[in-house]
């Protein structure tokens, strides 16, 4: 039988008989290498990742405005255009600077303001008229936070430049009635205290 002495050193031998190469240099250099670059590739996708969701995130936190300086966003409004006649004048919050004798903090009342703002014209029967309508007539409550005392002075034309007129308000703006001669788109050309304004008001036949 063989000794345990002997079992060891024939196991010994065997050792040191199996050639066991070395992985080549070169080998390893390369396994490395790919390895490096399949983890670049792994962060690159990621980075792109990134990059693409990025502005669709700031996109959906800061949705489009189309807006003013301000931001504020834009929606219908019942002010009429400057530059233009309708038929009914609708109501709404007259601006602080006309509410002037009404006890409501935030009156409403059919009103026409002229081109620059610097004056309203405010209606209080429609439509206006002309000639004057038997159940009323046209009365027309002028406001402007600019005024010196002197005369509002009218000139209206029909919206051709036709049929020039004049009517006067003594005291600058305030309470009148101001009737015309006719029916049709009239353009007013407003003047008091050293200032103008236009605006464009519809009479009606009666």
């Amino acid at each position: 039988m063989i000794s345990e002495h002997e079992v060891a050193g024939l196991l010994r031998a065997a050792s040191d008989d199996v050639d066991v190469a070395p992985a080549p240099a070169r080998e390893l250099a390369a396994a490395g290498a790919r390895r490096r670059r399949r983890h670049r590739v792994s962060v690159g996708v990621v980075g792109a990742a990134v990059v693409v969701l990025l502005p669709v995130a700031v996109w959906a936190a800061h949705p489009f405005q189309q807006a003013g300086q301000d931001g504020a966003v834009t929606g219908p409004t019942s002010t009429p255009p400057a530059g233009s006649c309708v038929d009914v004048v609708p109501r709404r919050v007259l601006p602080e600077w006309a509410r002037t004798g009404f006890s409501d903090p935030e009156p409403r009342a059919s009103y026409v303001r002229g081109d620059r703002g610097d004056i309203v014209a405010i209606l209080f029967a429609q439509p206006l008229a002309a000639p004057p309508a038997d159940d009323h007539n046209n009365k027309i409550l002028w406001a402007s936070p600019y005024g010196d005392g002197s005369s509002l002075r009218i000139t209206a034309t029909l919206a051709d430049g036709s049929a020039p007129v004049t009517r006067e308000v003594e005291g600058g703006p305030g309470p009148s009635i101001v009737d015309l001669p006719r029916p049709g788109c009239w353009h007013l050309t407003l003047r008091w205290a050293g200032r103008t304004d236009t605006l464009d008001l519809a009479y009606a036949g009666s």
